[in-house]
């Protein structure tokens, strides 16, 4: 590749980090400062308030943000990938040998992918209200259109979902070029005309803040939390533009802009306590205010197709991991791999949003909801990544006071949204709890399906030493097993109900690794059993999506050559009843069952032909 070339790919991965990667923790300058001030717990807007405050989010962003997550955990890369899934997996991997750790991480890192599901409901809500409330700003009159027009927004952004986002993401990169630029230069202005804000760099006024007065300031960090809030989101992304390019944006950027704002709106405030009923807005001179409004609006569709579009990464991520059943992710993109679109959660996310505008109403309100579900997935971030640094021989001199001051930090901000779930933080919680219980429900059920299959399976061998004298079908039979040995029971009934079996009867069995993706060389492992029969063994990571037919394609590089319409495809459809065996409560059988009744049909989720498809049911017990 040339150097021009090289230059081009780099730019464009800069534009597309700073339109995709920031869009979260881009528009809290919408809502962080005057929430602080004005939300559930006031604050009485004076000098050393607002110093102290500016202080405390500053030095928050630079330890959570730029140290925490820009320079320590994007080290901790699962073969590029990002995400509490991804860290997951990679801290599994690392510390193998303990099963009792394995269990303890298995499990911060399910809870991890559910807070998510609830932060990525909160998001989309929280800001696209907040920069519609802009209008209050503009003219009070109409006041009575934000809540129709948040609906109007999150309706149309919802239904292009299964267009794919190619598009649309296009133009996100220069939207939000603009967003950050204006976010600096308005915030720039407001501090030429107050530029004693600026001595709240000094981390002393936010150690004089939180001494001062600790009941209060604990209550104001359940606020001041929000500034962070989509911070986790720059390693989630790490594996679609790189660290190089998202350290890079990052500092030079989007914090320099982000600081600007926040003092900014911090600067204004001293000059005028009252502007606390929007300090965002009123920092943009009144022709620029309709402008902005729109703007913002912009920026917060973007934010929102940025957790959207992860929350379908995670369920592709929880199916191939086994956390959920199987169900609908759609290709969107025939070029990047990325894009896919998940109907179900879709429509879960859309339900889920719009209750949540209609019930709290104000991004004030919604402000309660939504520091708890972020500071919860940025605590069990601190744990996992400390499983991974202790797994790859870093110093503890280093290891330990590093993650007990993030440690102590998450904790603290944590609490403090603890105390807000009377008000709102009871939603994230519970759709984390409801989350939780289905992933470890469906992960322990299959557990137990496929040691009742295991217990039940007949040796393979008894069958190779019995295919002499039996009948051959011409063309070749695909059995699709969940078990790497024993014979699939769809082979058994062929065998005992018409006597016969195919000249080739191949045993397919997919595996999902522990990383985001095999490469084509990897894909397959193929063994030759003898008598016509072969275990067929095909390799997938965690970000991918199988696709049946074409892993077959490659098998002829090995001398395995299918032809589609002399195959025939025999998949065992398990009808699950409720035991009275051990291992799992009634209730989560019976939630299993509903589970597994409304799966996606393996053929359809396997790409393969329906056509050539033969099922055929066994009765399991569990």
């Amino acid at each position: 590749m040339s150097e021009t070339q090289t230059k081009q790919k780099l730019s464009g991965l800069l534009l597309g980090a700073i339109g995709v990667v920031y869009g979260d923790i881009g528009t809290s300058p919408l809502y962080a400062l005057k929430e602080t001030f004005a939300g559930h717990h006031p604050l009485a807007v004076t000098e050393a308030n607002v110093l102290g405050v500016l202080s405390v989010m500053f030095w928050t962003i630079m330890l959570l943000v730029s140290l925490k997550y820009v320079i320590v955990i994007m080290r901790a890369d699962n073969h590029g990938e990002g995400g509490s899934l991804a860290l997951l997996s990679l801290a599994s991997e690392l510390t193998s040998g303990s099963t009792r750790t394995k269990w303890f991480i298995g499990i911060l890192g399910v809870f991890a992918a559910a807070l998510f599901y609830g932060d990525s409901m909160i998001t989309p809500a929280i800001s696209v209200l907040s920069a519609v409330e802009g209008l209050d700003v503009v003219a009070p009159q109409l006041g009575h259109y934000v809540l129709p027009i948040t609906l109007s927004v999150l309706t149309a952004l919802f239904l292009v979902q299964k267009h794919g986002t190619g598009a649309m993401g296009l133009a996100f990169g220069p939207i939000m070029v603009f967003w950050f630029a204006s976010l600096g230069i308005l915030g720039g202005l407001s501090i030429a005309r107050h530029p004693d804000v600026l001595w709240a760099l000094n981390p002393l006024n936010a150690i004089h803040f939180l001494v001062i007065d600790p009941q209060l300031s604990f209550l104001t960090l359940g606020s001041v939390v929000l500034a962070v809030t989509g911070g986790e989101a720059l390693y989630t992304d790490m594996g679609h533009f790189g660290k190089f390019p998202i350290r890079l944006t990052w500092f030079t950027f989007v914090l320099p802009a982000l600081t600007l704002n926040y003092f900014g709106q911090g600067a204004l405030l001293l000059q005028n306590p009252q502007a606390i009923e929007n300090p965002f807005y009123l920092l943009a001179p009144g022709w620029a205010l309709l402008p902005m409004v729109l703007l913002a609006t912009a920026a917060t569709v973007i934010a929102s197709q940025a957790v959207i579009s992860g929350a379908f990464s995670v369920a592709r991520q929880s199916v191939q991991m086994g956390l959920l059943p199987r169900m609908e992710i759609r290709q969107t993109s025939d070029k990047a791999q990325g894009q896919i679109y998940a109907p179900l959660t879709n429509w879960t996310l859309y339900l889920a949003v719009i209750y949540l505008v209609l019930t709290f109403q104000s991004s004030s309100n919604l402000a309660a909801a939504y520091g708890i579900a972020v500071t919860g997935t940025m605590t069990i971030d601190t744990i996992l990544v400390a499983f991974v640094l202790a797994a790859w021989r870093w110093s503890p001199l280093l290891v330990v006071p590093l993650i007990g001051t993030f440690l102590t930090v998450d904790l603290a901000y944590f609490s403090a949204n603890a105390l807000k779930i009377p008000q709102g933080g009871w939603f994230p919680l519970g759709i984390a709890a409801l989350s939780f219980t289905v992933l470890t429900t469906w992960k322990l059920g299959r557990k137990l399906l496929f040691d009742e299959i295991a217990r039940q399976a007949i040796p393979i061998q008894v069958v190779l030493d019995s295919a002499d004298g039996v009948s051959r079908a011409q063309g070749t039979a695909i059995f699709l097993t969940a078990i790497g040995e024993g014979a699939p029971s769809a082979l058994l009934h062929n065998l005992k109900h018409n006597q016969v079996l195919h000249e080739r009867n191949i045993l397919l069995t997919v595996i999902v690794e522990d990383k985001p993706y095999v490469t084509k060389g990897n894909r397959l492992l193929i063994n030759d059993m003898g008598k016509g029969f072969y275990r067929l063994r095909v390799f997938y990571g965690f970000m991918e999506t199988p696709d049946i037919p074409a892993a077959l394609e490659l098998c002829a590089k090995q001398g395995l050559v299918f032809d589609m319409m002399n195959t025939s495809f025999f998949i065992s459809h398990a009808v699950i009843v409720t035991g009275t065996g051990p291992g799992m409560m009634h209730w989560r059988k019976r939630l299993f069952l509903a589970l597994s009744r409304n799966a996606m049909n393996a053929a359809e989720f396997f790409n393969i032909p329906t056509n050539r498809v033969i099922e055929m049911g066994t009765r399991i017990e569990i």
